[in-house]
């Protein structure tokens, strides 16, 4: 079955198929199956969900962060030694850059992977009407890739006459997927809630996957998996250039700090770093010998209280940082940074301080989307006019949110953004280092040329 791949797609947001595809690759590991995930698109916290039930990294799969080779090459080297992967869609199916093209969208990642996808329909309050929406999507492009259906939320009486419209419309019927009120999953202003916020999510998991078991033809679906043809033979991956010695990176992580790019964290560990985890709301200093610190995004405003009660951890990240050690701060990371923030209960707390000015929430999304952000400045972690890709997506704001980098947004949007001082280096967007790995690599040397500083004060 090596080689075989499934993706889970939906007409829109809110459909079920994050927890669909849980489920689906909880059923995968009952049944003894090696399984490989991946999300579309740029969000964290799906893939967060995956890897609570995995138990190891999920990836994500976005065409405008990476080439077409990139993408059907990296999954054809990560998923060379499993026997399934599925891949989770985002929000409907055709719904990508500007809402007005299929370029980074589900689809977008079923054709460039040639993965036969499962269009998760809920059907709630559905009959016949369900044979023109799956008409409808399997056509609307001619290599949809649109190879079967599920009915979510819909009861298994409605199977029989489900499955006839099903067939007649073109798509294999897999089955209904009953309601069950008590896994449903909330939401807050960035999506889901996190793993460790869902109540017995394991336990949760094991049940939808017993009822898929029941309820829908899993037998079909791993054979329309099989059908996945083979990807061609992954690129040679480029050579990661070291630092000038081996490097060690502090990386936040934890309920506040929790929203990062497998992808980056691996493409440092291939340029030589150690990375070394840390929670700024439960640990009392940084990792010892660390060289660098990169904070990533998350929550830090539902744990504003916590994390400016931690004093001594927020008082060393600013000694670090006016001494010269590079500091990389994306979103919650550039919030935490700042002198104060905005808690989500309205209360301004003591920060980190090692940039000035305060976050304070707003009450819609802040310049939201994809873009490309170029270094308008020589000491940047890229050179003056390079560019690297990136996602923003964020309630909170600054007084202040630099100009050492230009943002050119797919919506057309323009702005300065990403402040610089020192070497420490954070704004709001969310940046994906593969798109320029010269990122990772500058950021690395930094940190070693603050290695080699330190170790001569210590003689």
């Amino acid at each position: 079955m090596a080689g075989a791949r499934i993706l889970m797609g939906a007409p829109k947001s809110g459909s079920g198929k994050t927890f669909l595809t849980c489920a689906l690759l909880q059923a995968c590991l009952n049944r003894g199956k090696t399984v490989r995930s991946y999300k579309c698109g740029p969000d964290y916290i799906d893939p967060m969900f995956h890897r609570s039930v995995l138990g190891i990294r999920s990836g994500n799969l976005d065409s405008y962060f990476s080439s077409e080779e990139e993408i059907w090459s990296r999954v054809a080297r990560e998923t060379r030694q499993q026997d399934i992967t599925v891949i989770e869609g985002v929000m409907g199916y055709y719904d990508g850059l500007g809402g007005n093209t299929t370029s980074a969208s589900a689809y977008d990642i079923a054709r460039i992977t040639r993965t036969p996808s499962v269009l998760v329909i809920d059907g709630k309050g559905m009959s016949l009407s369900m044979g023109a929406l799956i008409r409808g999507f399997r056509e609307f492009r001619a290599d949809s890739q649109i190879k079967a259906v599920i009915a979510n939320r819909t009861g298994a009486g409605m199977a029989g006459r489900l499955k006839e419209i099903a067939e007649d419309a073109g798509c294999i019927f897999l089955g209904c997927f009953p309601e069950r009120p008590k896994w449903r999953w909330e939401s807050r202003h960035l999506g889901l809630m996190l793993p460790e916020e869902v109540d017995k999510l394991k336990t949760t998991l094991e049940e939808a996957a017993e009822e898929m078991e029941r309820h829908l033809d899993l037998d079909r679906l791993f054979e329309l998996a099989e059908t996945a043809p083979a990807l061609p033979d992954p690129v040679r991956e480029k050579t990661a250039v070291q630092a000038t010695a081996p490097v060690r990176v502090a990386v936040a992580r934890d309920e506040a700090f929790c929203f990062y790019y497998e992808e980056n964290l691996e493409l440092l560990e291939k340029m030589g770093a150690r990375l070394m985890f840390f929670s700024p709301l439960h640990d009392s200093r940084l990792p010892a010998e660390a060289d660098g610190i990169l904070l990533g995004g998350g929550y830090p405003e539902l744990y504003a209280r916590e994390l400016s009660e931690n004093i001594s951890l927020r008082q060393e990240i600013r000694n670090m940082s006016e001494a010269g050690m590079p500091v990389i701060g994306e979103c919650g990371g550039f919030l935490y940074l700042l002198e104060e923030l905005e808690g989500a209960d309205g209360i301004l707390y003591p920060m980190a301080g090692a940039l000035a000015g305060r976050g304070i929430r707003r009450e819609r999304l802040v310049r939201f989307g994809y873009g490309e952000f170029t270094a308008e400045r020589e000491n940047c972690f890229l050179e003056k006019g390079e560019a690297i890709r990136g996602h923003e997506f964020h309630y909170w704001d600054s007084e202040d949110n630099g100009a050492a980098y230009q943002a050119q947004k797919t919506s057309g949007q323009s702005y300065p953004c990403i402040r610089r001082e020192r070497a420490t280096e954070a704004g709001f967007p969310h940046l994906y280092y593969p798109s320029a790995p010269a990122y990772a690599k500058r950021f690395l040397e930094a940190c070693g040329e603050f290695q080699v500083r330190k170790t001569r004060r210590r003689r």
